[in-house]
């Protein structure tokens, strides 16, 4: 089984700046993509940002140029750099992991943390 981690949640006034980190641990062979999603109360979960094992990114438009993903793939961990917040970045954010679990079998799962409340707000 894989665990996936999340820190870094909390309350913050319009314009400031949180980091969110998450981890993985368990039965991994190889951590391929890994990404934040985020819900918001009354809305579906959407995508924020991925980032492949190669470094290849990608963003939700509405958060191009302020947030930032990174990994460090000897260590399975993955972090957003949030700046500039909104008020309606204000979400669950959940940690999210293409893992495979084997070196005898390609195939992936895809695992999930429990999330962490991002709250924006004066």
């Amino acid at each position: 089984q894989v665990q996936l981690v999340e820190s870094g949640g909390g309350l913050v006034q319009p314009g400031g700046s949180l980091r969110l980190s998450c981890a993985a641990s368990g039965r991994i062979f190889r951590v391929n993509a890994m990404g934040w999603y985020r819900q918001a109360p009354g809305k579906e979960r959407e995508l924020v940002a991925t980032i492949t094992s190669g470094g290849s990114t990608n963003y939700a438009d509405s958060v191009k140029g302020r947030f930032t993903i990174s990994r460090d793939i000897a260590k399975n961990t993955v972090t957003l750099q949030m700046n500039s917040l909104k008020p309606e970045d204000t979400a669950v954010y959940y940690c999210n992991a293409v893992v495979r679990t084997s070196m005898f079998s390609r195939d992936e799962d895809v695992y999930w943390g429990q999330g962490t409340q991002v709250t924006v707000s004066s």
